[in-house]
């Protein structure tokens, strides 16, 4: 490809603005909610694109993923239900659906195209995890689903929020306040787990701490943890919170325990970098 043929994909984030090659447009559309486009990108692969910002790509997408999934999964001693608000692409499902214990997870995302795109272009993100047995997707507004799910008097061990940024959409905003965390406690086990993606406490200080904080005043053990994911440019901040489970209090050895006796195979994800990732919040905060 000649230089005149490359495409520049500009990505804000707050004060950061990072340049991508964008080597080629695979797919493009526009559903009810948001512009979408599968991408490749140099250096890092395909891309799934959702209002002209980076949801994950090839090269690196199983850090985010892992991040996200198997913190709480592991500190949970027997995850059996889940449930996964958004993650369209099917690869929080993926891992998700990894671990042995689990005889239900279900997926809910607003956006039909999302899910529908994900599963024709990106099979290296959901590997056939949406045709798992296990598995089921519902297409509604998140939080409505989990107003239904209080009102059934139903229970999950793990709840797993893979929305867009608090700051990058008002299709998710909603779901990040004190009252949104209070209906999702409603439908957590008294021993459950929950954790969120929470873009980046770094670059958006003031968004992230009213995440943390309406966590905060619903659970009883929160925390950040961070991961660098090098297509978004920056250390990915999460938020775990529990009434029961003390993220800090298990050790890396239990949790390459519970990898192993599950039968889970990651990349990225181990007892180390587990404890390692809360260490790096702090450090984080100096940087």
């Amino acid at each position: 490809m000649n230089n005149h043929d490359i495409l520049l994909l500009y990505q804000y984030s707050g004060p950061l603005a990072t340049l991508y090659y964008l080597d080629e447009i695979i797919y493009q559309t526009r559903s009810k909610y948001q512009r979408v486009i599968i991408a490749k990108l140099r250096y890092f692969g395909k891309a799934l694109i959702l209002d002209d910002l980076i949801q994950s790509t090839e090269f690196d997408e199983y850090i985010y993923h892992e991040a996200l999934v198997h913190p709480a999964m592991t500190l949970h001693p027997s995850p059996r239900r889940v449930l996964i608000l958004g993650g369209g692409e099917g690869a929080t499902l993926r891992e998700v659906l990894k671990h042995n214990t689990v005889e239900k997870a279900v997926m809910v995302d607003i956006d039909e195209v999302v899910v529908e795109v994900s599963r024709e272009y990106l099979p290296e993100w959901h590997q056939g995890a949406f045709d798992d047995k296990r598995a089921e997707v519902v297409i509604m507004d998140g939080f409505e689903y989990v107003k239904q799910a209080a009102n059934s008097g139903a229970k999950f061990d793990v709840i797993i929020m893979d929305l867009t940024d608090p700051y990058g959409s008002e299709i998710a905003a909603h779901l990040y306040n004190t009252n949104a965390f209070k209906l999702l406690k409603s439908v957590l086990d008294k021993n459950g787990v929950l954790v969120t993606q929470a873009g980046c406490s770094s670059l958006f200080p003031e968004e992230f701490m009213k995440v943390y904080r309406a966590a905060s005043h619903v659970f009883r053990h929160v925390y950040e943890y961070v991961a660098w994911v090098p297509s978004f440019a920056y250390m990915n901040s999460f938020i775990i919170a529990s009434d029961k489970l003390d993220a800090l209090s298990i050790s890396e050895e239990t949790i390459d325990k519970r990898l192993s006796e599950r039968g889970v195979e990651t990349k990225y994800f181990n007892g180390k970098r587990y404890l390692a990732m809360y260490w790096l919040s702090l450090y984080n905060k100096f940087i």
